[in-house]
């Protein structure tokens, strides 16, 4: 089993939809897949190949220090996490609530290498070089300080250190783009400017080396390096 298929088989495994925003992330119940139907006309095979795409480049003997940002409920990153038993982990959220679901479901799933921290992502409260990997999994098109939050995951990953996730980006499909600016940007959910894959690419290969960039659908999956030098 390759790290990808590993990943999706954890999700299937352990991951846990409690909530309307948990059955959305995980495409579970009929609340959770209309939306993802309607909205970002993916399937389950879709929502488990970007999530997957988007965690691949931490390989399973990570032994390191991992920094999540932002970590939500966890639904998407407490099972992967459960494949990481030998490493750090730290995870940060602004919101208090979302983060304490997140901590619930570590807890249920008994994984004691972790720890929860309050914060912004635009003024991490950590030393330069604190980490050998950030992971984040969309949280970039809610970033109100974008420009913010790459500099501060820059400055906290160290030398060679692995920067990967997934977010929204605008331009590969029309029916998503009229909803997010019609509906997710008015309730306050997501918050431009939204970048392209062009414009991510362009820009991780400015500042990072091995960049890889893909997308399904709107939702595009990164990972790459910070230069050793």
């Amino acid at each position: 089993m390759n790290r990808k298929e590993q990943i999706k088989e954890a999700y299937r495994s352990l991951g846990k939809a409690n909530s309307v925003y948990d059955r959305m992330m995980t495409g579970s119940g009929l609340i959770g897949k209309a939306i993802d139907r309607i909205v970002w006309c993916m399937n389950g095979e879709d929502l488990l190949e970007y999530q997957a795409r988007g965690l691949e480049a931490i390989p399973k003997d990570f032994s390191g220090d991992l920094l999540e940002v932002p970590v939500g409920t966890g639904v998407l990153s407490i099972p992967f996490f459960k494949t990481l038993p030998d490493a750090k982990i730290t995870c940060l959220d602004y919101s208090e609530q979302m983060m304490k679901k997140a901590e619930q479901r570590a807890q249920e799933q008994g994984i004691k290498n972790i720890s929860f921290m309050q914060g912004d992502v635009g003024s991490l409260p950590f030393e330069d070089e604190s980490f050998d990997a950030v992971i984040s999994l969309n949280g970039f098109h809610a970033f109100p300080d974008k420009e913010a939050a790459y500099d501060e995951i820059f400055r906290v990953l160290k030398k060679n250190g692995i920067f990967t996730g997934c977010f929204y980006v605008k331009g590969e499909n029309r029916h998503t783009d009229r909803i997010i600016k019609n509906v997710y940007m008015k309730l306050g959910f997501f918050t431009p400017p939204f970048e392209t894959v062009g414009s991510l690419k362009e820009r991780l290969k400015g500042m990072y080396e091995e960049v890889d960039v893909s997308n399904v659908k709107s939702i595009v999956c990164f990972a790459c390096r910070r230069k050793k030098i």
